[in-house]
């Protein structure tokens, strides 16, 4: 009979867990959708952002639009490793501390049991349920190891195993989205040349701001108006103080090599 109640025990365990990690891979899905317009939102915007005020800048300080376009264009590819290298290492380094994490948690438990089911009942304690309540869920979760150290770890951590990122997805996704920012502001350097270029290449730049900044109303309550115009204002102040540098720049170099 005992054998009996412990089989059907584990199926319906089995079934809960099922039902539960669908549920999780549904959550993920959604929240992934975010992430990824957010991702997207924010390679984009560094990018256009930093390119933009790369040509600001070398047009200010010297009105030879090939000079500002390759220096554009070989900015645009640094950014564009620059973020791959840093999402790979990002998510790479938040990977680590996740298992490093899981390790200590698992050694904790195996070394001192009884305080580590103390502790996960003191958390029950805190979410509303009574002392007798809470240890019968814990010494009932204890009893499962596996099971253990998932739930501690969340409960005391905040985190889950399914939480672990591609390094790998994450940089071909953040270089990508760089470089598409970043060769914005070098489209009209590819049919323009001399001033009109560079008047073409600040409104193109103007207008992608407002468009990525009203893109971000996906991902945030704000209204996509007021988004877009913060952007455009931030696009324009970096623009005009690279434009400035740059031609301070030419001042002080000019009048050294002269």
């Amino acid at each position: 009979m005992d054998q009996l109640f412990e089989a059907s025990e584990r199926t319906t365990s089995g079934g809960v867990e099922k039902r539960l990690s669908k549920l999780w891979k549904n959550e993920r899905h959604a929240s992934g959708s975010s992430d990824w317009v957010g991702d997207a939102i924010y390679g984009v915007n560094d990018g256009l952002g930093a390119i933009f005020g790369i040509i600001s800048g070398v047009a200010g300080y010297t009105a030879n639009t090939h000079t500002v376009l390759i220096s554009g264009f070989f900015g645009a590819l640094a950014s564009t490793l620059s973020m791959g290298a840093g999402a790979w290492l990002a998510t790479k380094s938040e990977n680590e501390v996740m298992q490093t994490t899981l390790s200590q948690e698992r050694q904790e438990i195996q070394q001192d049991p009884d305080h580590e089911v103390e502790e996960l009942g003191l958390l029950y304690q805190l979410k509303g349920f009574s002392a007798e309540e809470s240890a019968r869920i814990a010494d009932q979760i204890a009893g499962d190891e596996d099971q253990f150290l998932k739930t501690m770890v969340q409960e005391e951590f905040g985190f889950h195993e399914a939480s672990l990122g591609s390094p790998w997805r994450s940089a071909i996704f953040g270089a990508l989205s760089t470089l598409v920012g970043g060769l914005i502001p070098l489209i009209p350097f590819f049919f323009m040349s001399g001033f009109p270029a560079l008047i073409a290449a600040g409104i193109v730049s103007i207008l992608a701001h407002f468009a990525v900044g009203a893109a971000k109303s996906l991902i945030t309550s704000r209204s996509w108006f007021t988004s877009g115009l913060e952007m455009t204002a931030v696009g324009i102040i970096v623009g005009v103080a690279s434009y400035l540098l740059g031609s301070l720049g030419a001042v002080v170099f000019g009048a050294h090599v002269g």
